[in-house]
């Protein structure tokens, strides 16, 4: 599997939650804007932001992200006083969202944010629906991925 999310022209990725990956599988894979004040925005542009704590919940049909910290910058404006891990609404279409809800209701998956990255000047959110991993499968998955680097070695000396 690939760690970044498929990249296309006019896209820049800001931020990967690795971590992601190793904890869940990751079922289906969905696209969500956010709803950003002025100074995040100017910290993404920078980069500064850490997805590995945060969840995704959805409550009252709607879908929000807990536990982003995104890191204001020092030169934002002296009258605002910036909430780094303040809760972030995500934008999805209404089918979405309920597609969602009756998978983690229904289902027991959990819906974990992987990468953020821009897309025609907007932030957008890659949210994975996922099921977790037990620690038996994180060891069968490093053992794989040894395997396969081992293997390449072989190839390349070979």
């Amino acid at each position: 599997m690939s760690k970044k999310p498929k990249t296309q022209p006019g896209t820049a990725t800001v931020a990967v939650n690795r971590k992601a990956r190793h904890d869940y599988f990751i079922e289906d894979r969905f696209e969500a804007g956010m709803a950003l004040e002025g100074w995040e925005v100017k910290s993404l542009r920078a980069g500064r932001l850490q997805l590995k704590e945060s969840y995704v919940l959805l409550k009252d049909g709607e879908a929000w992200l807990f536990g982003a910290h995104i890191s204001p910058l020092p030169t934002a404006s002296t009258h605002i006083h910036p909430d780094p891990v303040r809760t972030r609404k995500l934008l999805l279409h209404r089918h979405e969202i309920s597609r969602l809800i009756g998978a983690v209701e229904r289902k027991g998956y959990t819906l974990v944010p992987l990468a953020l990255f821009w897309k025609r000047g907007r932030a957008k959110l890659e949210i994975g629906l996922a099921k977790g991993k037990k620690e038996y499968d994180k060891r069968e998955t490093d053992r794989e991925r040894d395997w396969e680097r081992e293997r390449q070695r072989l190839l390349k000396t070979g």
